[in-house]
């Protein structure tokens, strides 16, 4: 009874003791007060137990000195009892300083403390709120997957907690996008009036995009389609400050303004690829081209841009020009090279024109019809091991196919024929893409083709053959992981194509073919588009390009004050 007093007594003078010095210290004095008053309880403690057993062996008699058996047993018993008390009065010690730092946390608990480290550390009960200013946030940092601004990611709320994620999503303007974009009204003959699109008739600049998606005016088909990029830009980009649902699933990657001195990029909306597939060859124009062929239509839309003062501001370095058919803006092409072009490889374009540095490469829109995830056949269900159809005397680097049709046309398992987009070739395409476990892209006239891009849909592992390929969105997509890549020299080696394929086993395949079924939405165009979509992924490489972009201009115009008063 004796100790248990003690103890009481030694723990509430403590208790008192840490109290006093929680009201006189500043937090920074806490948690060392706290450890001090906690080790001197523990000394206090284990003081008063061994006062207690000194007075306890004082108070018993001095018999005559017991036998040494029993001398034995006693020190057994004592030694048996002291762990017991001091296990006792460890217990006590350490509830009671739980007790103290549960009181610590709830007196420090909706403002802020020092963590262990020093570290500011804000209550989770505080919303977090964005900076004053989205372009201290979102625009300083360039977001590389899939096109979301990093403003927009954020950390999971703990409970009870609001955040402004779901306004930011729903809320895309110039502040919070990732590419602001100045669009050129140019009429309806560089655009959307080859398209059948009268503007005159609807009294507006542009179609209508916000109402019914199917009312938009559409691309013809056939190889036409695979070089659309500016018509699914220019319809991305008109319907950024739309209303609907579609703007609400629409990524904030990129918004249109119409304040060019806000604009951090300038869309010239020109359907190259279409001007010239239609109307290269007439010389007076096609459907929709007011009688003007492509020729006229480029020489205007230099003449054009010439007249305009943010063209002349920065020399067009900050404009962007979609030529994306290897054969579009032939005239133009040089005149305009100091603006940043949307490419599909550099092929026939001189390094002085186009180039990795300011330039981007966009994908062939696939003509073949995408497998869904469950649609697609495994290992096992592939039995052709390699698959090629399309034209195989191609000039210049294009003859490796001639060389491989010679070397690998006869083998069991190999379908290497020749075909073209006559008499189902589509279709037959589509059906051999999915049933083969490797489909080869060969350099053709070109570096690239839309092959390679009708077999990611298809989820037939690429195999690509072309030394001076450029590849879509490379900085942010590791093509190895779900491609192989032979050089040119190598291919055209007896046995060493079919050799190297063949060693590849069923599960180093699995997962090239499970790669291609998570990227392959990346190289997809609709409209409205979607987050990680082909048009987004654009707009993404656009913003990183510009970057560097203006990283020049700003340095180009360090001086420019001091040369205007020379």
């Amino acid at each position: 009874m004796a100790l248990t007093r003690r103890l009481l007594i030694d723990l509430s003078s403590r208790r008192r003791l840490f109290n006093a010095g929680k009201f006189s210290t500043t937090h920074k004095k806490k948690p060392v007060l706290h450890e001090a008053v906690s080790l001197a309880g523990f000394l206090s403690c284990s003081r008063a137990l061994v006062s207690w057993m000194v007075a306890e062996r004082k108070m018993q008699p001095s018999p005559a000195a017991p036998p040494a058996a029993e001398h034995r047993r006693r020190a057994l018993l004592r030694y048996v009892v002291f762990l017991a008390v001091s296990l006792l009065a460890f217990s006590c010690w350490a509830l009671v300083s739980s007790r103290i730092d549960g009181a610590v946390l709830a007196a420090t608990a909706g403002g802020e403390h020092d963590d262990h480290d020093g570290i500011i550390v804000r209550s989770s009960t505080q919303a977090e709120m964005p900076a004053s200013g989205g372009n201290a946030t979102s625009r300083g940092a360039v977001e590389v997957g899939v096109g979301t601004p990093a403003a927009m990611i954020t950390r999971q709320p703990s409970s009870g907690e609001t955040t402004t994620t779901a306004a930011s999503a729903a809320t895309c303007d110039a502040e919070s996008a990732l590419l602001r974009v100045y669009l050129y009204d140019l009429p309806p003959e560089f655009h959307f009036g080859m398209l059948g699109w009268d503007g005159k008739a609807a009294g507006a600049a542009w179609p209508d995009v916000a109402g019914d998606p199917r009312a938009v005016p559409r691309y013809p088909g056939g190889l036409n389609l695979q070089h659309s990029v500016e018509y699914w830009l220019t319809l991305d980009i008109l319907s950024s400050t739309t209303s609907g649902d579609h703007r609400r699933r629409r990524p904030c990657t990129a918004v249109r303004v119409t304040n060019a001195s806000l604009a951090d990029v300038f869309l010239v909306p020109f359907f190259a690829s279409l001007s010239y597939n239609r109307q290269s060859k007439s010389p007076h124009g096609g459907h929709g081209s007011g009688g003007r062929s492509d020729r006229q239509l480029q020489g205007e839309l230099v003449r054009y841009l010439a007249r305009r003062e943010e063209w002349r501001r920065w020399g067009g370095a900050d404009h962007l020009v979609v030529p994306h058919h290897p054969n579009s803006m032939m005239d133009a092409r040089r005149r305009l090279s100091a603006a940043m072009f949307v490419l599909s490889d550099f092929g026939r374009y001189p390094p002085d024109v186009a180039n990795l540095r300011k330039d981007v490469i966009a994908p062939y829109k696939h003509v073949v019809p995408s497998l869904g995830d469950g649609d697609s056949p495994g290992f096992e269900q592939r039995p052709v091991l390699a698959y090629f159809q399309g034209a195989i005397h191609r000039k210049n680097g294009g003859r490796v196919r001639q060389r491989l049709y010679q070397l690998i046309k006869d083998e069991k398992d190999v379908h290497f024929t020749y075909g073209s987009v006559r008499q189902n070739g589509i279709r037959r395409a589509t059906k051999g893409m999915a049933s083969s476990k490797f489909c080869l892209n060969i350099a053709g006239d070109t570096p690239s083709s839309n092959r390679l891009f009708d077999a990611i849909v298809s989820h037939c592992v690429p195999v690509i053959i072309s030394d001076d390929i450029e590849l879509p969105f490379e900085d942010v997509l590791d093509y190895s992981d779900f491609c192989v890549f032979v050089r040119a020299s190598d291919a055209v080696k007896r046995g060493f194509l079919l050799h190297l394929l063949r060693g590849i086993s069923q599960e180093e395949w699995t997962a090239m073919w499970r790669r291609l079924k998570e990227v392959a939405h990346h190289f997809e165009y609709q409209y409205p588009s979607q987050p990680g979509d082909a048009v987004q992924m654009i707009w993404g490489a656009v913003a990183r390009k510009m970057h560097l972009v203006k990283l020049q201009l700003h340095k180009r115009g360090r001086y420019q004050r001091t040369l205007s008063e020379s």
